[in-house]
């Protein structure tokens, strides 16, 4: 065996060594952890400033519960082709994942684009951020929900170009599993806004 060869598999050994398989899952569990105290914060604020409307209009004037309901289902459901393409990618079945998991970001558009115009309906009628305690608090909690379904689909379409390009090696599981992660965490959070913030907004 050469040398250069004996130093390759030794570098190959150290990296394997100090790089863990498990060490990409656990990080990012800790980056979700970070995620879940930031969300934390802003339904804290909400929850103080959910009331103070300062002689300006409430929940109950400004929610259309059925676009709400709209955009909660495609998020949902856009979970659940998430799903199945991590099912695809058990059976090693490249062309399905691609498929589900376009399905997925077409969704996540949709749910952004529907928030987008629910935002700029606000704000054309007067209802922007600076109204009231309440409004700053509603759309720093879902815009930052926004802000974070826009990276994951940004993510999400990156992904895929690895994917079409080097296929479903260990490195490209792990980013669809750490993706996965992102993606249902996001659908759970959404139901405590749809839930704390919609919901509970529309009673009197």
């Amino acid at each position: 065996m050469s040398n250069t060869t004996a130093t390759d598999l030794s570098s190959r050994y150290f990296v394997r060594e100090h790089h863990p398989e498990n060490g990409t899952l656990l990080g990012f569990w800790l980056y979700l952890m970070s995620d879940c105290l930031i969300f934390a914060c802003l339904f804290a604020t909400y929850a103080v400033l959910g009331r103070n409307y300062a002689g300006g209009p409430s929940g109950a004037e400004l929610f259309d519960l059925p676009l709400v309901a709209l955009n909660t289902s495609l998020l949902l459901i856009s979970s659940i082709t998430y799903g199945f393409a991590m099912l695809e990618m058990q059976k090693k079945n490249l062309r399905l994942v691609m498929i589900w998991l376009g399905i997925t970001g077409l969704l996540g558009c949709g749910f952004i684009y529907l928030e987008m115009y629910e935002f700029l309906h606000l704000i054309h009628e007067g209802a922007g951020p600076q109204r009231s305690g309440f409004l700053t608090a509603f759309f720093a909690l879902v815009g930052t929900h926004g802000l974070h379904v826009s990276f994951g689909i940004v993510w999400l379409v990156t992904l895929m170009f690895q994917l079409k390009k080097h296929g479903l090696t260990p490195e490209n599981k792990r980013r669809l599993m750490c993706l996965s992660m992102f993606w249902h965490f996001l659908d759970v959070v959404w139901i405590g806004v749809f839930t704390f913030v919609y919901l509970m907004g529309v009673l009197p």
